[in-house]
């Protein structure tokens, strides 16, 4: 029984010391403290991530989406909101209050008989076109504490959409203009004022009043000379 005992402790004992010894081996040869590479071994290639851009564009601006906002593609998109809302003229209170008319409104006041959120009760204003924008892109975002567990819409197109659908329910306040156009400045183009040409109100030489002078106006020769009736001569 000891020689058995003896002979397995001394085998364990053995694979120990090898794999010691292995360890030790492999770390000299793959440079595990310096994290280099074995000799002749190629580096593989490196993959870069594209670097993030900036801001991601806003977009139109709401006034601009309005301006082209269809009522039709809005009815679409509010067949989400059927499960809590009804939006028909006298149309019943659900989870959700009725919407009709809720444009230019009070907030959490378009409905009688609904226990509006403590959170948007407490909010105050109207149902702006902006209000109704911020509360459409996230409820929660706009009045935390709401009831609304609606996430919110993420495309401003359908917002506007949205919003144009319900405006034709009952009355709406008049919209925001769309924003005006920036100017787009030509790259070396010439700005008013800018470039050759006379100053208002400063002196302009005799070179440059010549310049000015169209080809067939005469230009007065140096050896000019005046007659006793103070008459020119040119020679």
């Amino acid at each position: 029984m000891d020689d058995r005992f003896n002979t397995a402790a001394g085998w364990v004992l053995f694979a120990g010391i090898i794999a010691l010894g292995g360890s030790i081996v492999s770390g000299m040869y793959f440079h595990a403290d310096d994290g280099g590479l074995p000799e002749g071994v190629e580096p593989g290639y490196f993959i870069e991530g594209e670097e993030s851009e900036g801001g991601a564009d806003a977009g139109p601006d709401l006034g601009t989406l309005l301006a082209n906002a269809d009522a039709a593609a809005g009815e679409r998109v509010f067949a989400k909101c059927t499960a809590c809302h009804t939006i028909d003229q006298g149309g019943a209170n659900g989870i959700g209050p009725n919407l009709y008319g809720v444009m230019g409104k009070a907030i959490a006041g378009g409905a009688a008989g609904f226990a509006y959120s403590s959170a948007l009760s407490e909010k105050g204003g109207q149902w702006t076109w902006e209000n109704m924008d911020a509360w459409l892109t996230s409820p929660r975002g706009f009045a935390n504490g709401t009831k609304m567990s609606f996430a919110g819409l993420g495309k401003p197109e359908d917002r506007a959409n949205v919003m144009e659908f319900m405006a034709t329910y009952g009355g709406a306040p008049a919209k925001p203009e769309p924003a005006a156009p920036e100017e787009e400045v030509v790259e070396g183009e010439d700005a008013p004022g800018a470039g050759p040409g006379p100053v208002e109100g400063a002196e302009v030489g005799a070179a440059e009043a010549a310049g000015g002078m169209s080809a067939d106006q005469p230009v007065a020769a140096d050896n000019a000379a005046t007659d006793n009736e103070g008459a020119t001569k040119v020679d």
